[in-house]
């Protein structure tokens, strides 16, 4: 919905298939934050790209040559953390125990299967690392200035048409409006 209201500004806008995801071919177990980096590149190249939205941990492959909005950036850490923690529950649900520190020395080893996705180890271990890309070219949008809580903080995904309006809004601001 926020593509739709962002050409309906006149502005163009993609959303990039990253290896390993949705139709690839690509094994996402083989998979390095490095290829998705260089994917998310070769992606703004590819279609001459003037500016970018980066999205929660989206901002940690945001390339730093290019205006940029971090919309609540988070890090790599932070994002495994949520993923471990659901594995967590779900063994827990099993009657199995698994813990933080075991499934990451398992998985920086072998990789682990997080939220339905086999997650290789190097994944793993760039991920639990990685942190969002601040540059002079990037502008952080807060979770405040759209209103309500984060759709991710929801147990169910859900849409909010007054948060895609702010989000918009935000977006399609003349510079000077924008600062």
């Amino acid at each position: 919905e926020l593509m739709r209201r962002i050409d309906a500004a006149g502005i163009d806008c993609f959303l990039p298939d990253l290896p390993g995801c949705n139709e690839s071919l690509a094994k996402l177990e083989t998979l390095s934050l490095k290829n998705w980096h260089n994917a998310a590149k070769a992606a703004t190249k590819e279609v001459a790209a003037t500016e970018v939205l980066a999205i929660r941990a989206g901002a940690l492959l945001a390339p730093s040559n290019l205006p940029t909005w971090l919309y609540a950036p988070q890090s790599g850490a932070k994002l495994l953390q949520g993923m471990i923690r659901a594995r967590m529950l779900a063994a827990q649900e099993a009657g199995n125990t698994e813990t933080t520190d075991g499934l990451i020395a398992l998985g920086s080893k072998q990789g682990l299967m997080l939220g339905g996705w086999m997650i290789g180890a190097e994944m793993l271990r760039d991920l639990a690392q990685a942190e969002p890309v601040i540059s002079d070219n990037s502008r952080e949008i807060v979770q405040a200035a759209l209103g309500g809580t984060g759709l991710w903080l929801r147990a169910e995904p859900g849409y909010d048409p007054i948060q895609v309006d702010a989000l918009a809004a935000i977006l399609t601001a003349e510079p000077e409006q924008a600062a």
